[in-house]
């Protein structure tokens, strides 16, 4: 929509407030609200003034001020709010120059598009995103300098089925959650609700599915769209989830493992390059790709152990990134193999479906700076012509310990997957889409506040393992 289009379509919605939304740096959404007379023409060119100094990663108190400028292009009526509202998502800009915000996670994802189409490589790049997620019904955690503990209850959770009232029995085993009928899925009528209400967001669903570990986990599927646009419905999606779940009385967490001994969510990532409405990934190479698409995922593959501290985050990121459990670890690619970090579906022979698959990355990662990092690494295979190796389509886990000695893997942990971002970024500063300040800002910010404030803590096993030692 155009800004005089969003002003009538918040006309004939009854708009009585504007909420316009943005993304710190770890990838958590914010928002502010206007009276909708405050709305006009010129407020998507003069923008709203907002305090940026207590954003994470974001000005220091002496910079603070910024500007806020909503996008109508992303205009959607929010189906939660009682007082109708009108809801876009802004980008961030200095009010003295006028220019893009650079610690903005939306403008680095625009630049990363911006870059794509300057290096002539293409001038689309289409990203389609899995996140994975629990329904939880109650859940307890604190910290302090005498205890530390969390509680995770779901009604679905299989641990319930020897509770003694209300067990009806039906729950998902440890490991078998993948794709049973209700009474077993619990949340066949929650998830079709969300899909619903994400549809009326705006969004496009092309299924939703009981996932494999118990207590609810859980997948909706989005069609691909542009980089921008589909980190924009990642947004959108995960807001969607939160308060659909919030209304029927649940809890949705987007960590990667918040269970012990099941599996963790993650957020497979399917990624094309195109130009002038043709597919560049599909060939008579191996498992029908280009080569162009092979120095693509040879570039991921190159730098996977860098991206991940973008992509794969948090410290409990790397609960789920395990070696040996069936994680995506091992840096190699394969048709159809799960076990690979970047497998190439076969599910449709059409060039137009042909596409690569980046299985580390997980929901806690912000979609803006996740999908642009994983392109520019993809992009530095194309342009340098970066050779992925020979597939891998054995099961891994069925190889030699020689064999696997040839396979490089993923960080075992935050701290080493920082470093790795430290010794490997020139990729991401190519085209000015990452600043070196940006990315030293987000390195200190992680080692600082989650890297360090999980290691400074004991942790409840360590009771157990050592208490009487």
């Amino acid at each position: 929509m155009t800004p005089s289009e969003v002003l009538q379509f918040a006309k004939e919605n009854g708009a009585r407030q504007v909420d316009v939304r943005f993304a710190d740096i770890p990838g958590l959404q914010h928002h502010i609200s206007y009276p909708i007379g405050e709305l006009s023409e010129a407020s998507f060119t003069d923008g709203f003034g907002i305090d940026g100094s207590s954003i994470r990663g974001w000005a220091a108190i002496n910079e603070s001020d910024m500007l806020l400028i909503p996008d109508p292009s992303t205009a959607f009526m929010d189906p939660f709010m009682e007082t109708p509202t009108l809801v876009m998502i802004g980008d961030v800009r200095d009010p003295l120059t006028r220019q893009n915000y650079e610690r903005d996670p939306r403008w680095i994802a625009r630049k990363a598009e911006l870059y794509l189409q300057n290096t002539g490589v293409g001038d689309t790049a289409f990203i389609g995103a899995e996140a994975e997620f629990f329904i939880f019904d109650n859940i307890r955690f604190d910290q302090n300098a005498h205890s530390g503990f969390y509680f995770i209850d779901a009604d679905e959770g299989r641990w319930n089925s020897s509770r003694e009232k209300d067990n009806k029995g039906y729950r998902p085993r440890y490991k078998e959650g993948y794709f049973p009928v209700p009474p077993t899925d619990h949340y066949q009528d929650l998830r079709s609700e969300m899909v619903n209400v994400m549809e009326r967001c705006g969004l496009v669903i092309e299924c939703h599915h009981h996932e494999v570990a118990t207590a609810g986990q859980c997948e909706i599927d989005q069609r691909f769209n542009t980089l921008v646009k589909t980190a924009d419905n990642m947004m959108t999606y995960k807001y969607v989830v939160r308060n659909v779940a919030n209304q029927y009385g649940k809890t949705v967490t987007f960590m990667p493992k918040p269970i012990f001994g099941d599996n963790g969510s993650g957020m497979h990532v399917h990624q094309s390059i195109w130009r002038d409405n043709k597919p560049l990934f599909a060939g008579d190479g191996y498992a029908g790709l280009s080569q162009m698409a092979l120095y693509y995922i040879g570039g991921l593959l190159k730098h996977a152990r860098a991206l991940s501290a973008i992509i794969a985050p948090t410290t409990n990121s790397y609960k789920r990134l395990v070696p040996g459990y069936e994680a995506p670890v091992n840096l190699a690619y394969s048709r159809r193999n799960r076990s690979a970090a970047v497998r190439i579906p076969m599910y449709s022979a059409s060039p137009k479906a042909k596409r690569v698959e980046f299985r580390p990355p997980d929901p806690s990662a912000n979609p803006y700076l996740a999908f642009s990092a994983m392109l520019m690494a993809g992009l530095d295979g194309v342009l340098n012509r970066i050779e992925p190796g020979e597939p891998l389509d054995k099961d891994i886990y069925d190889l030699s310990p020689e064999e696997m000695k040839s396979v490089p893997s993923m960080p075992i942990s935050l701290d080493e997957a920082l470093e790795c971002l430290e010794e490997d970024h020139q990729f991401l500063l190519k085209g000015d889409v990452f600043t070196e300040e940006l990315i030293e800002t987000f390195i200190d910010y992680k080692r600082r506040n989650e890297a360090e404030a999980i290691r400074l803590r004991p942790h409840p096993y360590e009771f157990s393992l050592y208490y009487d030692i």
